[in-house]
């Protein structure tokens, strides 16, 4: 397998990136999507089951079917950073199929519980077996996509969710026709039907999943070389020769990155903005059928008027993913969609539900319809700001388990004492997306103070970093944030009166850049120091453009020893 030393990016220019990554999304985003789609639908049929009589045959009271829906949370919580570590240690084609079984088995047996205690324990085990399926699918893309290319894939995986919300309401409609079929209920034919759906894929899914791509049988060895590489310069793998790993498997586990993790402080503030979305997510999927009924219309019409709302949802949410991918950016559209969700909100929590259902309907859909493209977006910018395997992978889990305990405090937003208005469950909403703008800013405060100080020191020759140094930053380390159109790629010629000596440089290297008012050059091959001129060439659309010229007097070595790979700073 080629790896980083000595290879430059001519050496695959023959090959078609585009066609690669089609390749791997045809191979891995439909089989995950699936997975996510049997997650949602598992861990939301409960709302659907509350119309079709689960609580009254139950003997339920209304706190009664709330603490059910919080329980889950707890060890749904609890469960993920470990979780996310196993399949790190056990691999993601034997683990997540693992915990699929798992979680189809107790979704079958709630179909058969007796009353309140029995269903209570069933939803405790449940969130133990789901805990490792988001958090671990959301790192495994990290480990298969670079930076600008990750927030569309979270996006066509995340959209299962709102898939699983139309599904959701079209199965239950159908299923509930069931009623009375063996001596069962309708409500408890949801369970049993799609915890067997569970168990089937989870077979399929240990034949069809691939682990990481240096491992991948449906990429050529050249390409699975490509894919690595790609991922190494954009520090979401360490180099071997840098001490770190060649392979995503290959990192070493170490309690240092786990403890990184839960001290990184830019975690703790996006599970703020995280709560600002995942609220509202499972406000909407647990309750939108009993909102819905509520304003007048039967059951089997509720279960059908969710289903629009969900299409539409998953439309946006990938159309706005590719925005987000191809401007480089992620917390405009954060902020933008949060501020959308407080005009939906507001028009719940303002219209009467008697008189203007179709407002308060409206209202749903429109928060519905920012809730689910924001989700990936707040997923993707962390993951962007996080390097190291481990601790991506730690992180990844915290911000996802803390940020779901979100999911305990949403459901019991909406009590039955406060039907048809809700106002006390469409106020906490409302509460939440304001703290989530908030901590929005304090991120982007955060991260545009970081790289301004760092900028200041590089062009002040005060602060040198290694290309070990930089991996361990991550995307923060960079002085911009990577724009796909700009972020440049291609070869350098040195030239000038000072040759370097013959046979130990080359007088042209590989270069990845990313633009702004300070420019940052990773040379891949071994450079000359302080050049006279450096040539800047960048290979696009098959050919190379002179794209600019700097003088020596603009230059700064990076790294005092060129035999460790330096970063011109320009």
């Amino acid at each position: 397998m080629a790896t980083a030393q000595g290879v430059t990016l001519e050496s695959f220019a023959h090959l078609d990136e585009k066609k690669i990554l089609r390749k791997m999304d045809l191979r891995l985003i439909p089989m995950l999507a699936l997975l996510y789609l049997l997650s949602f639908l598992d861990r939301g049929n409960i709302g659907n089951a509350k119309i079709e009589g689960l609580q009254e045959d139950l003997n339920m009271e209304a706190n009664q079917y709330n603490w059910c829906l919080t329980v889950f949370f707890f060890t749904y919580a609890a469960f993920e950073v470990p979780s996310n570590l196993l399949l790190k240690k056990l691999r993601p084609s034997r683990w997540l199929p693992f915990i699929m079984v798992g979680w189809g088995t107790v979704m079958t047996l709630m179909g058969i519980v007796q009353n309140y205690h029995g269903l209570l324990i069933a939803r405790l085990f449940l969130g133990v077996a789901e805990a490792g399926l988001f958090p671990g699918v959301a790192y495994y893309l990290t480990m298969w996509y670079c930076r600008h290319e990750i927030q569309l894939r979270q996006a066509l995986f995340f959209s299962a969710a709102s898939v699983a919300g139309a599904f959701s309401g079209l199965l239950a409609f159908g299923i509930s026709k069931m009623d009375g079929v063996g001596g069962y209920e309708g409500w408890r034919w949801i369970f049993i039907l799609e915890g067997i759906a569970t168990v089937i894929v989870a077979v399929l899914a240990f034949f069809v999943l691939h682990d990481f791509p240096e491992t991948a049988t449906f990429l050529t060895e050249e390409e699975r070389a490509f894919v690595v590489f790609r991922l190494k310069y954009q520090g979401q793998v360490q180099n071997k020769e840098q001490g770190g790993a060649g392979v995503a498997q290959a990192e070493e586990f170490k309690w240092r990155y786990v403890r990184d993790a839960f001290s990184d402080w830019q975690i703790w503030v996006n599970i703020f903005v995280y709560w600002g979305i995942v609220c509202h997510l499972y406000g909407i999927s647990l309750f939108l059928p009993t909102i819905i009924a509520n304003l007048g219309y039967k059951s089997s019409t509720a279960q059908l008027m969710t289903v629009p709302i969900y299409i539409t949802a998953a439309i946006l949410a990938v159309v706005f993913a590719y925005l987000s991918d191809r401007v480089g950016k992620r917390s405009p559209f954060i902020i933008g969609f949060l501020c959308m969700m407080i005009v939906g909100f507001s028009m719940c929590i303002t219209a009467d539900p008697v008189k203007h259902p179709k407002v308060v309907y409206g209202g749903v859909f429109v928060a519905a319809c920012a809730i689910y493209p924001a989700f990936p977006g707040v997923i993707s910018w962390l993951a962007n700001n996080l390097a190291g395997s481990y601790k991506r992978s730690a992180g990844m889990a915290i911000q996802i388990g803390v940020g779901n305990l979100g999911g305990a405090m949403a459901s019991n937003f909406y009590r039955a004492k406060d039907k048809p208005k809700y106002v006390l469950g469409h106020g906490l909403e409302l509460g939440f997306i304001c703290a989530g703008i908030v901590a929005a800013l304090i991120l982007i405060t955060g991260y545009t103070t970081i790289n301004r100080k760092r900028e200041r020191k590089m062009a002040e020759g005060r602060s040198v970093f290694t290309s070990e140094e930089l991996s361990a930053m991550g995307d923060r380390a960079w002085p911009r944030p990577a724009n796909k159109n700009n972020y440049h790629r291609g070869t350098v010629e040195i030239s000038g009166s000072k040759k370097p000596p013959s046979g130990r440089h080359p007088t042209r290297v590989g270069f990845e850049c990313v633009p702004g008012k300070l420019l940052v050059f990773k040379i891949f091959f071994q450079a000359h120091k302080v050049p006279d001129v450096l040539k800047v060439f960048i290979y696009r659309v098959k050919r190379e453009k002179k794209l600019f010229k700097f003088h020596k007097n603009r230059i700064r070595d990076a790294v005092d020893d060129p035999e460790k790979s330096p970063f011109w700073v320009i």
